[in-house]
């Protein structure tokens, strides 16, 4: 884990700053939003997220295994096959992540309920980019 320094006469928001600095980025807390249900591959990995590039996808995996989230297992085999995993220091994020999931679903715009009663988005899906439908349609296959 880098080190994060906190003066001896830090502020309360202190620890919530260096917990952002761990699971922080565009694409981390969705990579172990993924490994919640299991082992992935890369591959895997990088279909259930679309928009991430292939180095990217890399350098969040190799920052969560350096802070100790995951573990990363390489199989000695011909092609090379790699999996990833939560370690018990990333389980126990679970919470976390899956708080974030919920407070997704209810307060982001293209997301949310308009109404609370309503189970039709707060926006109308053809005002959004077609990459953000695709990732909300992709989302939603791999919730059900």
């Amino acid at each position: 884990m880098q080190n994060f320094d906190c003066p001896p006469n830090r502020s309360p928001g202190c620890p919530v700053e260096g917990t952002l600095s761990v699971i922080g980025g565009k694409w981390k807390g969705v990579v172990l939003y993924h490994l919640l249900d299991g082992t992935k591959r890369f591959n895997e990995l990088g279909r259930k997220m679309p928009g991430v590039t292939q180095r990217m996808l890399t350098r969040q995996l190799r920052e969560l295994e350096h802070d100790g989230l995951i573990n990363r297992k390489v199989y000695a085999e011909v092609p090379p096959r790699v999996e990833y995993s939560l370690t018990a220091k990333g389980e126990t994020l679970r919470e976390i992540i899956l708080a974030l999931k919920d407070w997704g679903e209810t307060h982001v715009p293209y997301y949310a309920p308009a109404a609370a009663n309503s189970d039709k988005p707060a926006t109308d899906a053809k005002v959004l980019p077609k990459t953000v439908q695709k990732n909300n349609a992709q989302a939603m296959e791999s919730v059900s």
